[in-house]
């Protein structure tokens, strides 16, 4: 089991869904946890969870993500807090997903970009100074929306896109500081693909189909477990990559 002992990872979004997920694997591999996201109580109780379950040390600061101030507070509360940072995952995001292209508003796309985009590059920009010293990595999140323009998630994928391009332009500048920067485009299953599918059954049924694993990834031992690798120095070698943890329906030559 790969390690991550005293390593200190901010994990956007933590507290539920993949981000709980994500959280659950990184206090098993021993590394000490920042959640954040916009709820407080959400954070409360994931931080109870993982501390009792893990003997874990979690540190949470409510921020959402379209704050750049709100971002340094939780940059500055964790080197307050552990000294360091090793890693940032940019996991949160809100969309207006379901809905078509040509019902979306002004408010649906700037609900995407603010959350997706901006949330992304404050917390690389201002991390990158102590990631710089820990020689440390950043792991953003796509979408096989983006990817493979899948229907009515126009807003969302035109946000996950652009973070994918963000990404590969630091991991560019930053590899010579010891910076790595990789994307993971997950389809997993969560709270929000579980309101999907009470929703909108026809293309919930429509994409399991098209999972030729016929599930979908597993938060914690799927997501978390790549995190935890691409944040180890197994990993030491691999930047500026997207990849598709799909079960098989993110096939690209």
């Amino acid at each position: 089991m790969i390690t991550l002992q005293d390593k200190v990872v901010i994990i956007t979004g933590g507290g539920r869904g993949i981000g709980f997920g994500l959280s659950t694997a990184f206090a098993k591999a021993g590394a000490k946890i920042v959640i954040t996201g916009r709820t407080e109580s959400t954070l409360l109780s994931a931080k109870e969870k993982l501390e009792s379950a893990y003997g874990c040390e979690v540190l949470t600061v409510a921020a959402d993500g379209a704050d750049e101030a709100a971002i340094q507070n939780v940059i500055d509360k964790t080197v307050e807090k552990f000294g360091r940072i090793d890693a940032v995952i940019n996991n949160a995001q809100a969309s207006a997903s379901g809905k078509m292209l040509v019902q979306h508003t002004k408010e649906d796309l700037d609900l995407a970009i603010y959350s997706g985009i901006y949330a992304t590059f404050f917390y690389m920009q201002k991390a990158f100074p102590h990631l710089k010293a820990s020689k440390g990595c950043v792991i953003n999140f796509a979408s096989g929306a983006g990817l493979f323009g899948r229907i009515a998630q126009s807003s969302y994928a035109a946000a996950k896109e652009g973070i994918r391009g963000l990404s590969r332009v630091a991991a560019t500048e930053w590899a010579p500081d010891g910076v790595r920067v990789n994307v993971i485009c997950p389809l997993a299953m969560t709270e929000g693909l579980q309101k999907f599918k009470e929703e909108y059954p026809e293309r919930y049924e429509q994409t399991i189909k098209a999972v030729p694993m016929g599930r979908f990834a597993d938060p914690e031992k799927d997501v978390g477990g790549l995190c935890v690798y691409l944040c180890s120095d197994e990993a030491s070698f691999i930047t500026g990559e997207t990849i598709t943890l799909q079960g098989g329906s993110g096939l690209r030559p």
